[in-house]
This record gives C-alpha cells, sequence and structure tokens, in this order.
C-alpha cells in the first residue's frame, strides 16, 4: 500500500452499505481521508471489515473473540517462565515491536510498565525480548533493559535496536526520570539513554532513517507532537539534550498545512517542551505512533482520535474521531500498521479491542479480549511479526497463574483471583490480507413505503428526522454515542458514526462549530433527495387530512430543514 493510495482512496460511490469516507482536500488537491465508520445510527450494525463480523462468535479458551479463521495462543505471562526458557516473564507488558534474525526466525522485543509508585523499594519496569525460531517455535527470552520504571510504548530503529520510552515525567509517577533508552534486543549489551530525544512524559516514538527524523507522542493532556533530526554522521541518536537546534514541535494552520516550530531547550530543564511552544498543535494524550510509506499516524487517547500528517504534502488530517465514547473505536491508545497498510488501533480503555482502520474507510472491531481475565486490563502494544502473518498483542493486566506480589512483593493484591493480574501476551494467527481492497458495494433500493417521518424540535424549529427500516442506511440527524457497554459480557462491538474529520487539523470543535457530522457530498446528495421525497409525502398527506385544495404546511415546512 503506498503513500498516495492510502492518501487517495475516493468515496466508492458516496454512499455505501454500512461503510462511508469523506474525503477533505488537502495541499496540492490531495484526498485524505478523514471519516470512517461502521454504520450511521445508533442500532446499526457494524460493518464486517475486511475480516467479517465479531457477533455471534465465541471466546478462545483466553478469552480472545477473533474472526473466522484465525487463533491465538499465550507466549508469555507475567511471572511465569516463558515457554522453552526458565526466564520468567515480567509483569505488564505494553508496547512491542519485531526484527528479523539471520536464521530466519525473528525476535519480539516488549516493555513492561511498572511505575515507581508500585514499587518503593526501587525500579522493577524495563524490556524483555522473546526468539522464534523460522517455524514459530519459542527459542529463549531474556531482559533488554532492567531496574527502569513507566516503560510503556516504544519502536525498532531501522538499525536494528529498540528505543524504550518511559511515560512518567515528575512526582505524578514518583519522580520519574521520563527518558528514553535505545536498547540491544540480543541484550548483549547494556542500555544507554538517549536525551537528544527530549526528557518528559514520553507517548511513543518512531524513527524514519530516509526522512532523517524520530517522532515522538507526548503523553499529557497539553502534549505536542515532536520530531528530532538524526545526526548526519555517526551515531545517530548521539547528542545531548542541550542541542537547541534539533528539536521542532508540530503545528497546523486552519487548512490543515504543517509547520514545524523550534524547541530552544530541547531537555526541558527550566520550562517543559510543550510551553516552549504555545503555536504548537495540542495532542491531548499522545499515544502509538507509527510511520507507513511517508505517511505518520498517531493517536490522542483524551479526545480518541487517530491523526495522519503526510510529510511529503505537508499536511495533517483526523482520520478516525471517537471522542464521545463513539464506537467501534474509542478508549485508544497505541497501533501499528500491517502490510496492507491497514491501521491496527488497540483500546487501553473502550470495549477491550484491536480496531481495524482501512485506507477504504472501514473500521470494525478485528478482535476483542472478553471476561473476568481481561476485566481489570488494557490492550497494549500490537504489532507484527517480519512476515506478517502474526500479530502480537498483550492484556496488560491479564489473569495468569502466578501471584503479583510473588513478583513484585511492594504490590500486593492480595492472594485470589484479583492478586494473579499479571499480563499476558498473545500471538494472532491467521489469513492477514497482504493488500488492502475496496469493500463490496451492494446497492440498495430505498422503498417510500419504508419511510418513517418523526417531526422533533431543535432550537429554532422544528427537523424531520427519517429513519429506513427496510434497508442498510439509516440517515438521522443525530449522532449516536457508543454505549460503552461493559467488555466482560462478551464480544459486543460498538456501533460506528460517520466523522469525517476537517481540514482545519485542530484537535478541539469540528468544522461548523455545533456537531462533529460533516457529510460527505455523495452522501449529501442522496439525503437531499430523501429529504425532498420526506417533504413531498408529508405534503399530500396534510393536503389529504385538510380536504381539497389545502395549502397548510405541514410541521417543519416552514423551516426548510431536511434531515
Amino acid at each position: 500500500m503506498d503513500r498516495r493510495t492510502f492518501l487517495q482512496a475516493s468515496l466508492l460511490g458516496g454512499l455505501q452499505a454500512g461503510a462511508v469516507l469523506g474525503v477533505a482536500t488537502g495541499a496540492g488537491g490531495m484526498g485524505l481521508p478523514v471519516a470512517t465508520a461502521s454504520g450511521l445510527a445508533n442500532g446499526s450494525r457494524s460493518t464486517p471489515g475486511p475480516y467479517g463480523l465479531l457477533d455471534g462468535r465465541p471466546p478462545d479458551a483466553n478469552g480472545l473473540v477473533l474472526p473466522e479463521g484465525f487463533t491465538a495462543r499465550v507466549v508469555a505471562e507475567g511471572g511465569s517462565p516463558v515457554r522453552g526458557s526458565d526466564q520468567p516473564w515480567p509483569l505488564f507488558p505494553d508496547g512491542k515491536g519485531t526484527l528479523p534474525v539471520d536464521d530466519g526466525g525473528w525476535l519480539l522485543v516488549c516493555n513492561h510498565e511498572l511505575f515507581d509508585f508500585q514499587t518503593p523499594s526501587g525500579p522493577m519496569g524495563g524490556a524483555s525480548a522473546i526468539g522464534f525460531a523460522s517455524d514459530g517455535s519459542i527459542t529463549g527470552s531474556w531482559p533488554v533493559l532492567t531496574d527502569s520504571h513507566s516503560n510503556s510504548r516504544g519502536a525498532i530503529t531501522p538499525w536494528g535496536t529498540w528505543l524504550s520510552c518511559q511515560e512518567v515525567h515528575g512526582e505524578a509517577g514518583g519522580d520519574g526520570d521520563g527518558l528514553v533508552w535505545e536498547c540491544d534486543p540480543l541484550g548483549d549489551t547494556p542500555a544507554v539513554v538517549r536525551p537528544v530525544l527530549g526528557r518528559r512524559r514520553h507517548g511513543s516514538v518512531v524513527v524514519d532513517a530516509d526522512g532523517g527524523y524520530a517522532y515522538l507522542t507526548e503523553a499529557h493532556r497539553d502534549g505536542r507532537l515532536y520530531r528530532v533530526s538524526l545526526a548526519v554522521a555517526g551515531d545517530p541518536l548521539g547528542g545531548g539534550g542541550s542541542d537547541t537546534d534539533r528539536m521542532e514541535a508540530l503545528a497546523v494552520d486552519p487548512d490543515g498545512g504543517v509547520r514545524w516550530l523550534s524547541v530552544l531547550d530541547p531537555s526541558g530543564s527550566f520550562i517543559p517542551t510543550r510551553f516552549q511552544v504555545a503555536e504548537g498543535l495540542v495532542t491531548p494524550m499522545g499515544g502509538g505512533v507509527a510511520l507507513n510509506d511517508g505517511v505518520l499516524v498517531f493517536t490522542t487517547g483524551l479526545d480518541d482520535r487517530v491523526h495522519a500528517v503526510d510529510l511529503t504534502a505537508g499536511h495533517h488530517s483526523v482520520i478516525w474521531d471517537g471522542s464521545g465514547r463513539r464506537g467501534p473505536a474509542w478508549g485508544i491508545g497505541d497501533l501499528t500498521v500491517s502490510g496492507s497498510g491497514d491501521l491496527f488501533v488497540s483500546e487501553d480503555r473502550g470495549d477491550m479491542e484491536v480496531v481495524v482502520v482501512t485506507p477504504f474507510g472501514e473500521v470494525a472491531p478485528f478482535c476483542q479480549m472478553v471476561g473476568n481475565e481481561h476485566r481489570l486490563s488494557q490492550v497494549t502494544g500490537p504489532c507484527f511479526d517480519p512476515s506478517g502473518t502474526r500479530m502480537y498483542v498483550s492484556s496488560l493486566r491479564g489473569r495468569g497463574e502466578a501471584l503479583v506480589r510473588d513478583v513484585v512483593p511492594d504490590l500486593d493484591w492480595g492472594p485470589g483471583a484479583e492478586g494473579r493480574h499479571v499480563g499476558v501476551t498473545y500471538e494472532i494467527s491467521g489469513p492477514f490480507r497482504s493488500t488492502a481492497s475496496p469493500p463490496v458495494v451492494t446497492a440498495t433500493t430505498l422503498e417510500p413505503a419504508a419511510i418513517t417521518v418523526v417531526p422533533t424540535t431543535s432550537g429554532g424549529g422544528s427537523v424531520l428526522t427519517t429513519t429506513t427500516t427496510g434497508g442498510t442506511v439509516s440517515p438521522s440527524t443525530t449522532i449516536a454515542t457508543g454505549s460503552g457497554a461493559d467488555s466482560a459480557g462478551g464480544a459486543k462491538p460498538e456501533i460506528g458514526t460517520v466523522q469525517p474529520g476537517g481540514t482545519d487539523g485542530a484537535t478541539g470543535s469540528s468544522p461548523g462549530g455545533t456537531g462533529r457530522l460533516v457529510v460527505p457530498a455523495g452522501l449529501a446528495t442522496v439525503l437531499l433527495a430523501l429529504g425532498s421525497a420526506v417533504v413531498a409525502l408529508r405534503r399530500r398527506r396534510d393536503r389529504g387530512a385538510s380536504g381539497p385544495g389545502s395549502e397548510e404546511p405541514g410541521p417543519g415546512e416552514e423551516a426548510g430543514t431536511v434531515p
């Protein structure tokens, strides 16, 4: 999936059965996909997405609900030895990445999110690795970073190391260091701190060797997105926190154009970096970040958005907006990009799902973790093996066999089931697609008799709300809010809503100021035609009720409002 394909996905006829894609025009006339949805109103069924619906599918023995043809296995469980080794898997597995090795196998590197306030006796977080043979069997496990804390997300670098981000900086997490550590995935050499990447509450990081930058999110409600230039010669991430000409923060103009603002004190020793760039785009609780063929994608957790920055065209867009707990993707945290260009977004709140966002406008649950085993947990660290046929993902506090207090004595959650939420890492295998393709468009005929007209009052007048009972599309003037059902009750994918993000790029209110829905051109045409038919039907009904020749307007007609 190349950048142009990802960015120039079309409306696919404007109105599809259960999936609508809005397009905002960016710099140079490029179309940015800004709205993806699975259903138009509360009560609609979720779109199947590229892997089919999860509705009605039973969870497996580990509490994972998966699409048809997919299976999962446990590869590591907190406090228990990793299969094929005597190395216990540390607690609370979070961000992950993989890289190939010479014998045809690969390594999985994983952060472990233990905060200083949880371990007053000393830092007990860090990162670990698991080795796999070419046939997928586990060959061993070992630590790559120890005596650290709050190691949330990270990234594999193009030169084969692992960057581990500390999420805490300051008193809130036990006077955390807020640093990024570069680790040897083989565990042969000690990890080294990289002060050039800044000192703050790090969300995640990705390195673009071709473009010459590392990009970092900030896990703060007033966070920013940063980039740090790589050294031209020698160690790419060498240098100190006082290198004033290497760090910049993203700013977005009203038309979506991108600028980069210089950060004068990257160390933040006197003033936090986010305060030094007041004009920068606010990225509330920045999370996962990834790069795919010149497009930078990242999440913001407080407003449940997925952003895209076309680094070549210099344009920012919001490609998913789940604010207001609107499904199927809300409570989002991390993300990864598959070989097909699909985004897989994990929820660290929400419904404990991994949601797939396709380049063609589909947003649908791919997998869900249900049951008491995952009741206190979060979905963390999705990533693919080098072949793209296996996904690794964790239940941060999934229930295992060991007791938390036996691994970390400072953290006593009791001797019962609640004390066994140690974290579990899974491998999901199945027919992951290698190429993204548009969904099949099914034509649906709307019968006039199936249209129900319900006049409602809204501010300055009446508004007509129409519902099609016999078709697959339910236009409505009301934007539904996700139910936020307890994921422990079973697989209940959230119903998506059409959310074309504006071209303004800001994380505040959407275009128009009063609502979140910006209707694509193709959809608008259908809705206007439908509205005209509704008004005509009402006029006929009212004339019949008042007698021949009656011209009394029906409710709402004087307002000139259509759905």
